[in-house]
Order: C-alpha cells, then sequence, then structure tokens
C-alpha cells in the first residue's frame, strides 16, 4: 500500500466535522483506531508487532544482527489538532521499509516501527508519557496513577495489552516529523535535521481568592483571582519577548465559573521554552516573582507547580552530520526545533538518536491548519528510506 493511500486511510479517523481538527487522546476510541490500524498495516508487511502494558508498540522488520535501528512516532493528537504531527513519521517508517524492499535492499540490522503513546500529553497531562515509561526514565506506576481532567487514571483507562518492549536492542533512533516552524521554508529545503532541542516545561499557576458578587461588591472591595492571573499571562508573553524565549498561557480553570460572580480560584497553566536551561529556569523565575507580586496587591494568593520539566536536548551530532550530509541536492540543513519529541526522551535514556523534519509551508502546528504538501511528504518519505539504509547497512 503506498504512501498516499495510507494517509487516506488516515484522515477521517478522530477529525472534527466542525473544525477539521482532529482528537486523538489515548485510549479513547479514535487513538485505539488508529493503533488497530497500525497493527493491520504492520501484518501487512511481516513485521513483527511488540506491544507493552500502556500500548506502546515497537514492530520489527528482523533482518542480520546487531543493535537494531528503530524509527516511528506517535498517533495521538492535541486536542483540536493538525493531522501530521505524529502520524506522519508513523506512515513515513512504514511507506520507508516498502521503499527499501523495492530497492532490494537487505539490513544488515533489524529495523524497528514505533508507535509511543500519549506523546502530546493531551490527556493525562504529561507529554512523551510513553516513551519516558518505555525508556525506563519514569517508573510505570507513576504512570499509571496519572488522571485526565475527569479523574480518570491511566490504570484505568488501559488497552488491556500486557508485556513490555525491549529497548535496549535499539541501537539508535531517528524520527521523522512535520516542522512545527518555518525554517525549512526560509531555507528553501523540503528535508532537514534536527540539531536540539529547546528545554521546556509546564507549570500550574493557582490563584485563590475570594467568590462575591459581581454586581455588589465594589472594585476595591474584590480579591478577585481572574485579575492576578490576566496580568501573570500578559508578563510572562513581556518576558518570553525580551528573552526571546517561549511563554504560553494556553489552559485555563475557573471556579466556582458564572458569568456574575467574581471567581474563588484561577489556575493558569503556563508552557515555557528557551534555548537553555538556565534561561528557562529564568523566565519561569521571572514570571514566578511578577505573578506573587500582583496576587499580593490583589489580596489573592498564588501556588506555582512544576508539573513537568525536560532539559536541553542535543541530538548526536556526528549522527546528525551523517544524514545530513552528501545528498544529490546539497547538504540538509541541521537546524534546532523548539517542539518536545520521543526523540528527546530516547536520546536523554542514551539512546543515540536523530530527527528528519518535512517542510510545513505555514509554520503552523497543533492547530487544523497544520499541513505539508504530498510532494514533500514524499521526499520525506525517500530521504527517511535513504536515512534508515545508511544505518542499517
Amino acid at each position: 500500500m503506498t504512501f498516499e493511500a495510507m494517509w487516506r486511510d488516515l484522515e477521517p479517523i478522530g477529525r472534527s466535522a466542525a473544525s477539521g481538527g482532529y482528537f486523538r487522546q489515548p485510549y479513547l476510541a479514535a487513538e485505539s483506531e488508529l493503533r488497530a490500524w497500525f497493527e493491520g498495516a504492520c501484518a501487512d508487511r511481516g513485521l513483527t508487532v511488540s506491544t507493552d502494558v500502556l500500548g506502546n508498540q515497537v514492530a520489527w522488520w528482523e533482518s542480520g544482527s546487531g543493535p537494531g535501528v528503530l524509527t516511528g512516532s506517535h498517533l495521538d493528537s492535541v486536542l483540536d489538532g493538525g493531522a501530521f504531527d505524529g502520524p506522519l513519521g508513523v506512515v513515513s517508517a512504514l511507506a520507508a521499509i516498502d521503499v527499501l524492499r523495492s530497492r532490494g535492499f537487505v539490513p544488515a540490522r533489524p529495523i524497528g516501527v514505533s508507535v509511543f503513546v500519549e506523546e502530546e500529553g493531551s490527556r493525562f497531562g504529561l507529554a512523551c508519557l510513553g516513551s519516558r515509561v518505555a525508556a525506563g526514565t519514569m517508573p510505570l506506576d507513576d504512570a499509571l496513577r496519572l488522571k485526565d481532567r475527569d479523574g480518570v487514571a491511566v490504570e484505568d483507562a488501559l488497552p488491556g495489552t500486557s508485556g513490555s518492549l525491549d529497548l535496549s536492542r535499539v541501537g539508535c533512533y531517528l524520527e521523522l516529523h512535520v516542522e512545527q516552524g518555518r525554517d525549512l521554508v526560509d531555507r528553501g529545503h523540503a528535508v532537514g535535521v534536527a540539531s536540539e532541542i529547546w528545554p521546556h516545561g509546564r507549570y500550574r499557576f493557582d490563584f485563590t481568592g475570594q467568590a462575591n458578587h459581581a454586581g455588589t461588591t465594589r472594585m476595591e472591595d474584590r480579591h478577585d483571582p481572574m485579575l492576578s492571573y490576566a496580568m501573570t499571562a500578559l508578563a510572562a508573553a513581556k518576558q518570553a519577548r525580551l528573552a526571546a524565549a517561549r511563554a504560553t498561557f494556553g489552559r485555563i480553570d475557573v471556579a466556582p465559573n458564572g458569568t456574575n460572580a467574581v471567581p474563588s480560584r484561577v489556575t493558569g497553566w503556563l508552557d515555557a521554552r528557551a534555548a537553555s536551561d538556565d534561561a528557562l529556569a529564568s523566565l519561569v523565575e521571572d514570571v514566578s516573582r511578577q505573578a506573587t507580586e500582583r496576587a499580593g496587591r490583589d489580596g489573592t494568593s498564588l501556588v506555582v507547580t512544576a508539573e513537568s520539566v525536560s532539559g536541553s536536548v542535543a541530538f548526536d551530532a556526528s549522527l546528525a552530520a551523517r544524514l545530513a550530509a552528501d545528498h544529490a541536492g546539497g547538504d540538509w540543513p541541521i537546524i534546532p526545533t523548539q517542539a518536545g519529541h520521543d526523540a528527546g526522551i530516547l536520546s536523554a535514556a542514551g539512546i543515540p538518536s536523530a530527527m528528519l523534519f518535512v517542510r510545513n509551508p505555514t509554520g503552523v502546528s497543533h492547530s487544523p491548519d497544520e499541513t505539508a504538501s504530498m510532494a514533500d511528504c514524499l521526499v520525506g518519505v525517500e530521504a527517511l528510506a535513504d536515512s534508515l539504509e545508511r544505518l542499517a547497512s
């Protein structure tokens, strides 16, 4: 089955008729359908699929001996996300195996295709959950206790799979992903190689005030946590601009959430990213300080909790250079990314890792408007096949 045919198979799964975006959260119907599709696609190719208790999947093309070359990505999405973030890497991996076989290539090392669950953290709040557990950087028991917004724990949502994944047989990991920016557009290249991932974290800001009547309570008598939150969101944007960093409050929860009531509590989640670990810590410290000062003026209180922090990841420079060099159209550019990926988790766990990016003409991602041209996707498949051939020869 061609790349185009596989892409058509996946296109309607989990897609919203209203927005055109995708809702493919872990262990719910759409994501479960995608994982079943993956198993079928692997069976069609004679690949042996292993699954662990979380639902992580790895399918091996058993050939040769020694440490294997693992590729792949994820199938889950952010809420109302785009079609390409994750699935492009999975479909491209299967298509690249088809390309290699059509060339008559026989790998000297096994080649695997992975699907890691809950990469986005859109349901249980922790990005790259599946790869963290598979790589051994997060205990399974800790993962099982995580809960979604409705209070459902991971252990109660599991798909009923069992087993474990042996990543000790992985010699290196290569993930293809749609670029989530415009660097390749500006450079005029369809494909690039990652040099590093910026450090990033998710921080919960809990502002507590006093609920009161929206009409009878004078402005000077209020203890309004919404005002404290609003100033913090503006301060985060300003501090990020000054530091050439990224700061986003994209999620908020308000109690009691009434139109005619001053809220008693406002919780906002900050996504912060910067070019270095020190720059990230400084950014969050500056935002937290300004938020605390404002809360003091508003008569509210603030508690800041770091829910997850991922340090900077420098990908294996020699591996990146090996993949980027000596192509018919010239060397591929080597570029940084500000987005987190499973490849970063595996790299931090000691597995030599690299990433290929496919050009995104608008740079828009985590949105229904995320896109890539079919021509560039097919270039990406060939690039991935070429890279796997280099690594598995």
